[in-house]
C-alpha cells in the first residue's frame, strides 16, 4: 500500500505538465512537443527540449522526470550505437521500444518516464510506439501524451489520415500542440517538431510552420 501511494503521488507530480504528439506517414514519422517544464506550479524552464535523437533513424519524446528521462535516453543511445557497430545496420525501432519497456518495468516506480518512440527502419518502415512508465508498449498510428492530451488528440483525430503529406502532417502536429498550449496550464512556450526519416532527422521550431 505504501509503494502504491508513493507511485500515485509521483505520477501526479510528474505527469501534470507537458504535451507530446506523434503520427506516422507512409515513409516518415512526425513528433512534436511543447517547451514548458514545470516543478509543481512553478515554470522551471521555458526552453525544455523534449525531443531527443537516439540514432539517425529514430527519435523519442519524453514526459515525466527529467533525470529519469536522460538516463533512459543515454541507455537507448548506447544500445543503438552498439547494435550499429556490431551489425553494420540501424537497430529496429521495435527493439528499442522493447528495451525501453524492459528497463521501465524492471525499475518501476523508480523511473518515471513516458516516451514516444518514432522511427523508420527496413523491417517495418515508419513506426510509432508509446511506452508508459510501467513498461506498457503500444504501437500507434497517432498518439498524444501528457496533461494536454485531450486537447491535442481531438485535433489529430479530426484531421489525421495515413496518406498525409509531410508538410500537412507537420502542420497538424503543430496545431495539436498549440491547441493544448491554449487550454492546458502545464503546457506552453511554443512547439518543437522532429521529422524522422530513414536517412535522418529534421528538427523544426513550431513558429517556423505556417498553419
Amino acid at each position: 500500500m505504501v509503494a502504491e501511494a508513493f507511485s500515485q503521488d509521483v505520477l501526479k507530480k510528474a505527469f501534470k505538465g507537458t504535451t507530446t504528439v506523434g503520427m506516422i506517414g507512409r515513409d516518415f514519422v512526425v513528433l512534436a512537443t511543447d517547451r514548458r517544464a514545470t516543478s509543481g506550479y512553478f515554470i522551471a524552464s521555458k526552453r525544455a527540449r523534449k525531443i531527443a535523437e537516439i540514432d539517425r533513424h529514430v527519435a523519442v519524446t519524453i514526459a515525466g522526470t527529467v533525470g529519469d528521462a536522460q538516463q533512459l535516453i543515454d541507455r537507448l543511445r548506447a544500445e543503438a550505437g552498439l547494435y550499429r557497430a556490431e551489425m553494420d545496420a540501424p537497430i529496429p525501432v521495435r527493439s528499442l521500444a522493447t528495451l525501453a519497456s524492459l528497463i521501465l518495468f524492471q525499475n518501476r516506480p523508480i523511473l518515471v518516464v513516458q516516451m514516444l518512440i518514432g522511427g523508420v527502419d527496413q523491417e517495418e518502415g515508419a513506426t510509432l510506439y508509446s511506452v508508459d512508465w510501467l513498461g506498457t508498449v503500444t504501437k500507434e498510428k497517432y498518439v498524444a501524451t501528457g496533461s494536454g492530451t485531450p486537447f491535442a488528440i481531438a485535433i489529430i483525430e479530426e484531421e489525421y489520415r495515413e496518406d498525409l503529406e509531410e508538410d500537412d502532417a507537420i502542420k497538424l502536429a503543430v496545431r495539436a500542440v498549440r491547441a493544448a498550449i491554449q487550454r492546458d496550464p502545464g503546457s506552453g512556450e511554443g512547439v518543437d517538431v522532429a521529422v524522422v526519416r530513414k536517412d535522418g532527422i529534421r528538427l523544426i521550431k513550431g513558429e517556423e510552420v505556417s498553419v
